[in-house]
């Protein structure tokens, strides 16, 4: 029997929503990023003494209680308010209101969501209440709000969408992966449209002192926080504990075109690849992650010529930001030192799951607004880190294609190409 999904559809994106440490809503966050106003402080919300590492990127302002009630807040995790805040502004600025879609458009319409952590802050406050004899605390939904799958649901059953409702949990990669999937959906036609994206709340006691332990968090500036998270940088100690959601609405172009949306950009490759050589550690080589890059460059179509910004990864641990900087060069030979590329992680630390997505719409507004994003705290060269970082102040550029890149535990690469939108 022959497939009905024959023909390759399009996918733009038509709406962005963020909520990052340095900025709640998208014209804060990007306003604070192009300016280098870092979000990263002393960790507020719980004690921190006698671990190693007392700073994070926090959304400080975020009321959780302006999206949900109380009744409910109490039974989620703090990543489903976050995402339903980025995802009502994603789709607010995209000219959707969910509550007038007919049942044929909410059926064609997914969530795909990206996180690493998932609902790992819900499932340590139903911890501590157990092992302190508070059980009368623990919440009824205890099991399905900390599985992790749940998140996508949450924000299906929030704007009442109908179609295909998926978590993405590959470590660092999951929000790039989650777009990916997302495109993917679109492009073959199972979906008309999406909000995709990312969200993390992992800045919790558990997981701080689980990186204490592994020793990859910067403990160097405690008593400087906003210059902690340097990538690139040779006085760089390691990565800083990050929050936030970051969503997209992605639809067919056809779709987008139809109602007469707004246009924000193209989606136009995505490639993934694992190096299969370490739970943790990255391999020295780079060269699985230069194939993730040239995969998502040979689905775009593009050339690599035509690739004239990268937002990378750029976590600000020694070996990360060596290993990028390879796979750079690997997948794009001399040219690597011709592209400027940034690093978001030195104003908001590393949200985990979600620094895909915030990587994407970056991007997205690279291309809006002609500016380039900078790697703030970029101060000592390192010779092993001899690219273009876009240093500490942003720059004038026209953008017509970008690629973003992530990597992440488990050896896992994955990078999209996102292109200015031309019909």
């Amino acid at each position: 029997m022959r497939s009905r999904y024959v023909s390759l559809s399009r996918v733009v994106v038509t709406g962005l929503g963020a909520l990052s440490p340095n900025g709640e809503g998208v014209d804060a966050f990007w306003k604070a990023t192009v300016t280098g106003r870092s979000g990263i402080r002393t960790i507020e919300g719980f004690e921190t003494c006698g671990l190693a590492c007392r700073l994070a990127g926090q959304v400080r302002e975020f009321t959780p209680e302006a999206w949900l009630p109380p009744r409910d807040l109490r039974n989620v995790s703090r990543a489903v308010p976050m995402a339903i805040a980025a995802g009502r502004e994603a789709l607010k600025n995209a000219g959707l209101d969910p509550a007038a879609l007919d049942e044929g458009a909410r059926r064609n319409f997914g969530v795909v969501l990206g996180s690493g952590g998932g609902c790992i802050e819900f499932t340590e406050r139903q911890y501590q209440n157990y092992f302190h004899d508070s059980l009368r605390l623990v919440s009824l939904y205890n099991i399905p709000s900390s599985t992790i799958g749940s998140l996508s649901s949450e924000l299906s059953t929030a704007f009442r969408l109908h179609g295909p409702s998926h978590v993405l949990s590959t470590g660092c990669t999951s929000s790039t992966d989650a777009i990916g999937y997302a495109f993917l959906q679109l492009r073959y036609g199972r979906i008309q449209a999406a909000l995709s994206g990312g969200v993390d709340a992992t800045v919790t006691p558990g997981i701080l002192a689980g990186f204490c332990m592994m020793k990859i968090l910067s403990t160097a500036w405690n008593e400087n926080p906003a210059r902690a998270s340097r990538p690139f940088d040779r006085q760089r100690d390691g990565f800083v504990l990050g929050e936030g959601a970051w969503m997209l609405v992605l639809e067919t172009l056809e779709r987008a075109q139809a109602r007469g949306a707004p246009i924000l950009a193209e989606i136009a490759g995505y490639g993934s690849a694992c190096e299969a050589f370490h739970r943790v550690r990255l391999a020295e080589s780079g060269r699985e992650p230069a194939r993730a890059m040239q995969l998502a460059i040979e689905d775009s179509g593009l050339a690599k010529d035509e690739i004239s910004y990268l937002n990378l990864h750029g976590t600000s641990t020694v070996l990360n930001d060596r290993v990028e900087t390879q796979a750079a060069k690997l997948c794009f030979g001399r040219r690597a030192y011709q592209i400027p590329m940034s690093s978001l992680k030195s104003m908001i630390g590393h949200p985990q799951g979600a620094s895909g997505a915030a990587g994407a719409v970056a991007a997205i507004l690279a291309i809006q607004s002609g500016l380039l994003p900078p790697t703030t705290n970029y101060e000592v060269f390192d010779p092993e880190c001899d690219l273009d970082y876009v240093p500490n102040v942003a720059r004038r550029a026209r953008v017509d294609a970008a690629l973003a890149n992530c990597l992440g535990f488990g050896s896992k690469s994955s990078a999209l190409v996102i292109r200015r939108f031309a019909p």
